[in-house]
């Protein structure tokens, strides 16, 4: 089983600008994806090729009131763009789980592959 404690993830909400007809990542779900991105390089972590069981436990950073369902893209993105697996497609069963607020926000990610699929 992998572990990783994360940032927070922007809120899929914040993580798209339109410019015109294009629609780009926003500056926030870029720095979000480059700081995962360093986390997982400098953990060595490698791919995962199978299929995948995905737990989520997210610590916003205030008491503010969220969808916990906006938060799973821009930190689903961010996995695969960091190579802890090939494709999203890969995970078969997904847990999240919304937490108290701690400073600053965090998110801790459990993986592993599923060895019966």
């Amino acid at each position: 089983m992998i572990e990783v404690e994360l940032p927070f993830p922007p809120s899929v909400n914040h993580y798209y600008r339109r410019v015109g007809p294009r629609t780009l990542i926003s500056r926030e779900g870029r720095r979000f994806r480059e700081r995962v991105c360093a986390i997982l390089a400098g953990l060595g972590i490698g791919s995962l090729d199978g299929p995948l069981h995905l737990e989520i436990e997210v610590y916003p950073p205030d008491r503010q009131r969220r969808d916990i369902d906006n938060v799973q893209k821009a930190l689903l993105d961010a996995l695969q763009h960091g190579g802890l697996y090939t494709d999203d497609s890969q995970i078969k069963k997904l847990n999240i789980e919304m937490r108290g607020s701690v400073r600053g926000g965090r998110t801790l990610v459990r993986l592993e592959e599923i060895i019966d699929a």
